[in-house]
């Protein structure tokens, strides 16, 4: 984020966005009526099936509670509490980001991001482990420093860290602050600060807090760049998410007066800051060489509603069948929120969704794939999406089922939308495909630890990257540790 949004207080825009009129049957609801919080900042899951959600407030304190809409602040439990540890719980210093090891369910690790209390300021990456009695607390004592970063100003600070489909550990750096990066840092391949950085923490010593991914370009070539940089070029990557099915890694990058921007990031690419704002030249302001440099996939300016670009996810949730596999991100001033969907070349579609009255400090996931964004205020709420009035089973279901069971799609044949229904008798790791007579995957709907129960899912006949697909013969296929089946469905049109 910026730091002039906090100083100038409540800002919000009217100025049309120039894009696709809205949603009229989409909206927001309150998903958790009975909470607030205090400046959110990040929202997630631990991944390990117990369906709670983990929300990490600016102050230092990560909250845990139960995935359930009718649940009460009492039930509330600090996770973690740092807030002794931080440098401020405004701006942008403070807890800023949380990632659960994707082993978490069986080692207990998790991984923060705060602005420590100390001279000069510094960026830290730290290893906590929950306690062995309490699955709702974690052990404060545990903090294990991966990696410190010194910041030359008090903004910019990037935030998001986020365990990669590789399993490497990836950590957004802004530039360093100020204004115009004035130290060049995003362009300087010795500095940290304008990168995203990938290492791997799974093999650590006393003296070896993380090692180098040997496909990281400068792997064993410091004096060409610090080793730790998977790309560069980059202003303030507050937000970043990786897409679970096409693997494709989005940004928004926080610009300066004029653009903000959408990135695909890239091992080995650098994405122009402070050479370019957006697409146009910054430092300097004509003329700049642009060669080397990897364009954003969006930009939109601040004529056309917003000054601070908030990046989100790839929804794969089944409330909104009809956004699934588009790229949801906001803006923080304008409180719009816009879909894309991005081919892996091109933008094939971009629109605005919804013009809210929200300050939109992030997007979160949880384990159901859902979506949520939460509203940066001293009472925040929590929101997700209204429920397609199509969808008549949104998540886990009451009654256990006795086995698991894949039933025929209804309707079959069909044009353009049909719905899968299966059942789960135990905590499984579930993965849902749809493939084309030819044995390729064309869409990816379900992939993640599930509860027990029943569960339906809606296919409106398009691939993971929003393509309508041909009439045909399809087939679908639910994948467990402990069962695999596979049915036929006929798409007429």
């Amino acid at each position: 984020m910026k730091f002039k949004l906090f100083i100038l207080g409540i800002i919000y825009f009217t100025i049309s966005s120039g894009l696709n009129a809205q949603n009229p049957n989409l909206s927001l609801t309150d998903a958790f009526p009975n909470l607030s919080f205090p400046y959110p900042v990040h929202l997630t899951h631990s991944n390990d099936g117990t369906n709670r959600i983990f929300l990490v407030q600016q102050n230092g304190i990560i909250k845990v509670f139960q995935n359930d809409s009718t649940v009460q602040s009492p039930a509330i439990k600090d996770f973690l509490n740092i807030s002794n540890k931080i440098s401020s719980s405004a701006g942008e210093e403070g807890l800023l980001g949380l990632a659960f090891h994707p082993n978490y369910a069986s080692n207990g690790y998790f991984y923060v991001n705060y602005t420590a209390l100390s001279s000069p300021i510094k960026t830290v990456i730290s290893r906590f482990k929950v306690s062995s009695g309490n699955p709702d607390k974690a052990d404060s004592l545990s903090e294990y420093k991966i990696l410190e970063i010194e910041q030359p100003y008090y903004n910019h600070n990037g935030g998001t860290v986020m365990f990669g489909l590789d399993g490497y550990l990836y950590i957004g750096m802004g530039d360093g602050g100020s204004g115009g990066d004035p130290q060049n840092n995003a362009q300087n391949l010795q500095s940290l600060l304008g990168k995203m950085l990938r290492i791997d923490i799974n093999d650590t010593t006393s003296a070896k807090r993380y090692v180098i991914p040997a496909t990281n370009l400068f792997y064993n070539n410091p004096s060409a760049g610090k080793e730790e940089i998977f790309s560069w070029g980059l202003r303030n990557t507050w937000k970043f998410s990786q897409d679970q099915q096409t693997g494709f890694i989005y940004a928004g990058d926080v610009g300066q007066d004029i653009y903000e921007e959408i990135d695909v990031i890239q091992n080995g690419k650098n994405y122009g800051w402070r050479v370019l704002e957006g697409f146009q030249c910054f430092n300097p302001s004509s003329g700049c060489d642009t060669s080397g440099k990897t364009m954003p996939i969006k930009v939109y300016s601040h004529s056309e509603g917003g000054c601070s670009v908030t990046g989100g996810y790839v929804y794969r949730g089944n409330r909104r069948p009809e956004l699934r596999g588009a790229y949801i991100y906001g803006d923080y001033c304008s409180g719009k929120i816009w879909m894309l969907r991005y081919n892996g070349s091109t933008v094939s579609s971009d629109s605005l969704l919804i013009d809210s009255p929200h300050f939109i400090s992030t997007f979160g996931t949880d384990q159901f794939n859902e979506l949520y964004l939460l509203s940066y205020t001293s009472s925040s709420k929590i929101y997700r999406f209204n429920k397609n009035p199509s969808v008549n089973i949104s998540g886990n279901e009451t009654g256990i089922p006795g086995n698991f069971i894949l039933e025929q799609n209804y309707p079959n044949p069909f044009n353009p939308e049909t719905k899968i229904q299966y059942s789960v008798p135990e905590l499984s790791k579930i993965s849902l495909k749809v493939y084309d007579i030819t044995g390729k995957v064309v869409s990816s709907l379900v992939n993640t630890v599930q509860l027990p129960g029943k569960y339906s899912v809606f296919w409106n006949a398009k691939d993971d990257f929003g393509n309508t697909l041909p009439s045909g013969i399809y087939f679908y296929s639910l994948v467990t540790e402990k069962f695999k089946e596979t049915k036929r469905m006929v798409l007429v049109k």
